[in-house]
């Protein structure tokens, strides 16, 4: 079944797609319920080598989307290069923090806030807005002291930090970092231009949750991107040492990444240096594996977090990243069951069967 495209104009003359004319994504991750589907969310994937060569892809990895969070360990790429992050002598903790979506815990606050007193600036500094914590507890913790969340609850605060180190280090404004036209926010356009050989002029541009500009990247090339990450051979010395610096310090600090049993922190904890995972909003997912050298980029279409983690995972599982013991319990953690509000398991989620390697 084809959909029908249709178009919007522009303020500048150039007319955006609404809807592809393409037919539906491939891959069903399905929801159950007392043994029958419930509901289905659909999605599309890639599978890349640093050199471009596609090992597995499942719809159109042409299409263009917004990466939003999933793309943090690339961004921290630019913190390490500019020789930022040597100079405030950022640890492996806050290097992981650059990559991270936190929940908002107090080792996280307490971490951002110490950071930048370091840079002789503070939370009002962050041009990230106030976010009451994804962990529940730190968020009841909040309401119950009746204290409002701040900008470094944000759970962007530690790349907000990173990209205030690097305005600092490099002499830049620090008002307005998050400015398009800013040459923090130009780098890190040029850095996915150049990890993931594609020409991002002219893409669809937006602003991000936590404010950064964001820009539509084929899936492909994110993928692309991700193994040049998890396999930095053919790039400088230099570059391959910051590609084992970030894998090495996300490894190492699995908490930083997002929090206490949330399920991207759950998998680096099982997985170390074979893995670096990266959830971002409406779900986006990618993941560079060091020992075979692959990306990985997924998009659920509906944005749906529940479909994109029992994606990722079964992936993971596939490629044998994720053992069979350590799938089973993070799966049955955040991912597959199905509950009441009793308690009782009532379904599951569930990829359907589309791996075909």
């Amino acid at each position: 079944m084809n959909i029908e495209t249709t178009t919007a104009p522009r303020d500048d003359g150039m007319v955006i797609r609404v809807h592809e004319g393409e037919t539906p994504s491939p891959i069903a991750i399905e929801v159950t319920r007392g043994g029958m589907v419930e509901s289905v969310h659909r999605a599309i994937a890639v599978i890349s080598d640093a050199k471009g060569g596609i090992i597995k892809a499942w719809g159109a990895v042409d299409r263009p989307i917004f990466a939003r969070s999933a793309i943090k360990p690339l961004q921290t790429m630019v913190v390490i290069e500019t020789g930022a992050a040597d100079n405030y002598c950022l640890g492996e903790d806050e290097i992981a923090l650059c990559c991270a979506s936190h929940h908002g815990e107090q080792i996280h606050v307490d971490r951002v806030v110490s950071w930048l007193r370091r840079l002789g600036l503070g939370i009002s500094d962050l041009e990230c807005g106030p976010q009451l914590p994804t962990d529940e507890v730190s968020a009841h913790a909040l309401i119950r002291l009746g204290a409002a969340p701040t900008r470094a609850h944000n759970n962007c605060s530690g790349k907000h930090s990173g990209m205030l180190t690097t305005a600092i280090h490099m002499g830049e404004p620090v008002v307005g970092y998050t400015l398009p036209d800013h040459p923090v926010q130009k780098r890190l356009v040029a850095l996915m231009q150049d990890l993931g050989e594609v020409d991002l002029t002219g893409t669809a541009r937006g602003l991000d949750g936590c404010g950064i500009p964001v820009f539509g990247a084929p899936l492909k090339s994110i993928a692309l991107a991700m193994a040049k990450l998890a396999d930095p051979s053919g790039q400088s010395e230099s570059r391959q040492a910051v590609c084992h610096r970030i894998i090495k310090a996300c490894a190492s600090n699995p908490l930083m990444l997002s929090g206490t049993n949330a399920f991207n922190s759950l998998v680096l904890a099982e997985t170390g240096e074979n893995c670096l995972l990266k959830g971002g909003a409406e779900g986006v997912y990618t993941a560079a594996i060091p020992k075979q050298g692959l990306g990985i980029c997924i998009k659920v279409d509906d944005g749906g977090g529940r479909a994109s983690s029992a994606l990722i995972l079964a992936l993971l599982r596939h490629l044998g990243v994720v053992d069979e013991m350590a799938a089973e319990r993070i799966e049955t953690t955040v991912v597959r069951d199905v509950r009441n509000w009793a308690g009782t398991l009532v379904g599951e989620i569930r990829p359907s069967a589309w791996v075909s390697f």
